[in-house]
């Protein structure tokens, strides 16, 4: 039976009513709270995130590149500088109507056929976000007239800014490096918006890349104000970009630019340093490429024609190069003798051979130098002095002298490819060979050959330290310029060395040609052969075929080192000059030296030495380089992607043609210091030196 139903009272639907109203009125309140907290935190915590939504919507903001740092000499020359430039550029991805718009771009800007298919290329390979150049250097009436017909050309960019300059061309360009548009995976890797606004340019190879840092700067913002659909309102303040740090070198631009084009159509380098401070005032190498070309975009020809040189002009040969010294290291092994002892008076008899063991080791002079003491030996070059020598010191007591005056070392420079060479001892061979050093081994190194290996900036510092007395720091940054400390060597044996190198060059040496055409200032010096082949027994008794009848490839090196003036040494230089072979006179390390350190003494009788030969070699290197160039073309009939721009992002210095020449130095190496049959060995064979006189 169902129990009677509860009469419902006043209190009862007053109560459940409060209920309701409470629990209503909370969850009112809660949502109210959430609201207001969620309008807090857009008002308050995350103002800043919609004021610049709001502001992006309202202003559009495009970045402009900042004005890169200046490069400048030691006098405030500039060596790398910026100009001011009108350019056009096409954003990929934004293209619309591409036939259509390059047409219309080929008439307003007068572009050649040429031009019209680089873009075409250039557009198809390009990444979408990444801008591809049109033209650079625009004149101020074509950069109108593209303005005027923007509406009519989607994806075009015309920007004004500053392009990379430098002014001495190929004569720097393996000093500053050069600028170029940054890779896709160069932006993919930052997503740095800056990497892909047109117009911008990093440093990729020399001191632009190792100085980026300082020389980028901040970039600026243009802003104008649009409305929804993008129409123009007004021009907003605009926000400046900060220029990079300008970095002052240590290097001289009027030296640096001579001594390139004295370098006239050599494969090879030269290095002038300040022998009180270490300070770099040149660092050369040639051929080379033209930075402003690379830094505009170079195309598949012209690398392949660089490439393609057996010049290697796209090698800096000053760190990259490695090089048997050859007897350029004769004064350093005479500073080696007299730490241990020897007297500069004891002669040896140079026969023009020297029996040891069952070898028999030659002299450059076939019939023998007669008795020759310390001086001597040094001025004539004689080998069968330092055989004898070194045999009875020891390579062992050599190698601590060669790395006190700067062989195989390591130099603080901002230079991110180098190469240090090697200065061998018994325990180097043991550690790298498994092997014990031999007799031949101390030959072989004491004419500069065999396991020595040193590129141009040592030969430069060694001529320096002999000359100052001092372990000079190479610097090529003004405001890294470092305290040496004197070297660990006597000075009366420094002084000795110092007479034999004036004797080189002003004493009836082997160095005549490098004599001073001013008559008050002296060159001290050493010169050097470098055998590049191995010359066998069989072709000394019939004739060694002279460097002038031989492939480039296997013609001695020839080099030079040096300081001035020779009673008070103010410069020095190191010059080396690849397969040069010293077939032509004007052309060899002697007078390009002599004309280089002329050149700091007295600059008009210099420009006036080099004006007499320059025209022999074809003019000068602009002049070279465009014929060579303009020469290539027409020998390939290249392909229409040949003139397309190289992107990807090999730079000169990491080529294969670097690596291949660097491969091939180092098998000549190894297969001149390797075990062969008896008598060809280097110094079996005897040095290739030769008197300048």
């Amino acid at each position: 039976m169902k129990g009677t139903p509860r009469p419902v009272t006043e209190a009862m639907q007053s109560y459940t009513f409060s209920r309701r109203a409470w629990l209503l009125g909370t969850a009112q309140a809660g949502f109210g709270l959430v609201l207001a907290g969620r309008m807090g935190w857009i008002a308050v915590a995350q103002n800043r995130k919609y004021s610049d939504l709001s502001e992006s919507n309202r202003v559009n903001m495009t970045l402009m590149p900042p004005r890169r740092g200046w490069l400048i000499d030691r006098h405030g020359v500039p060596i790398a500088n910026n100009r001011t430039d009108f350019r056009v550029d096409i954003i990929p991805d934004r293209l619309v109507d591409q036939d259509r718009v390059l047409a219309s771009l080929q008439r307003l800007l007068a572009l050649p056929p040429e031009e019209v298919e680089r873009i075409r290329l250039d557009l198809k390979n390009a990444a979408g976000f990444q801008p591809v150049q049109v033209a650079e250097n625009v004149d101020w009436e074509h950069f109108a007239a593209v303005n005027v017909h923007l509406p009519e050309l989607p994806g075009v960019a015309p920007t004004r800014g500053f392009s990379r300059h430098y002014p001495a061309g190929a004569a720097v360009a393996h000093l500053t490096g050069y600028v170029g548009v940054p890779s896709a995976e160069q932006y993919q890797k930052s997503h740095n918006p800056l990497l892909v606004t047109p117009g911008f340019k990093i440093g990729k190879d020399g001191l632009e890349k190792t100085l980026e840092d300082r020389l980028r700067g901040t970039p600026g913002a243009k802003r104008v104000e649009v409305t929804a659909r993008g129409k123009l309102v007004a021009e907003l303040a605009t926000r400046p970009d900060v220029p990079g740090r300008t970095q002052k070198l240590t290097i001289d631009a009027g030296l640096q630019e001579y001594a390139a084009r004295r370098l006239g159509t050599n494969s090879g380098s030269a290095v002038v340093l300040d022998c009180r401070t270490g300070e770099m005032l040149a660092m050369v190498s040639m051929p080379a490429y033209d930075p402003n070309s690379f830094s505009d975009g170079i195309s598949h020809l012209e690398w392949n024609m660089l490439s393609d040189d057996d010049h290697v002009p796209l090698m800096n040969k000053v760190t990259q190069g490695l090089y048997p010294p050859g007897s350029t290291v004769k004064p350093m092994n005479g500073l080696a003798l007299l730490r241990a002892g020897v007297s500069p008076s004891e002669r040896v008899f140079c026969s023009g051979a020297l029996r040891v063991g069952t070898g028999v080791f030659h002299c450059h002079k076939r019939g023998g130098h007669g008795p020759l003491d310390l001086k001597h030996a040094i001025m004539q070059s004689c080998d069968i002095f330092f055989y004898e020598m070194v045999r009875r010191l020891g390579y062992d007591h050599v190698a601590p002298v060669a790395r006190a005056v700067g062989l195989g070392q390591k130099f603080d420079l901002p230079f991110a490819s180098q190469r240090y060479g090697t200065v061998p001892d018994s325990q180097w061979k043991r550690r790298k060979y498994h092997d014990d050093w031999t007799v031949a081994d101390s030959l072989n190194a004491s004419i500069g050959q065999g396991y020595v290996l040193a590129n141009p900036l040592q030969l430069a510092v060694m001529a320096s330290r002999i000359g100052s007395g001092r372990t000079l720091q190479p610097s090529i940054l003004a405001d890294q310029v470092r305290d040496s400390p004197p070297l660990p060597l006597q000075s009366e044996h420094l002084q000795t060395i110092r007479e034999a190198m004036w004797g080189v060059v002003n004493g009836g040496g082997t160095g005549g040609a490098a004599r001073m055409l001013t008559p008050d200032v002296a060159l001290a010096g050493k010169t050097g052969t470098a055998q590049v082949r191995r010359i066998t027994m069989t072709e000394r008794a019939s004739g060694v075929l002279k460097n002038g009848s031989l492939p480039f490839k296997l013609r001695d090196h020839a080099l030079f080192m040096g300081f001035a003036p020779a009673d008070n040494p103010r410069y020095a230089i190191g010059v080396v000059l690849e397969h040069n072979g010293h077939t032509v006179r004007n052309l060899d390390t002697p007078m390009i030296a002599r004309d280089i350190m002329t050149y700091l003494v007295d600059r008009d009788r210099a420009i006036a030495s080099l004006a007499e030969v320059e025209p022999t070699w074809g003019g000068d290197i602009a002049t070279r380089m465009a014929a060579s160039q303009a020469s290539y073309k027409a020998a390939q009939s290249p392909r229409p992607a040949a003139v397309a721009t190289k992107t990807d992002g090999v730079v000169p210095t990491d080529s294969a043609a670097v690596e291949a020449a660097t491969d091939l130095a180092n098998q000549t190496q190894a297969a001149l210091t390797g075990t062969s049959a008896a008598g060809d060995t280097v110094a079996e064979t005897g040095s290739t030196e030769r008197s300048d006189e």
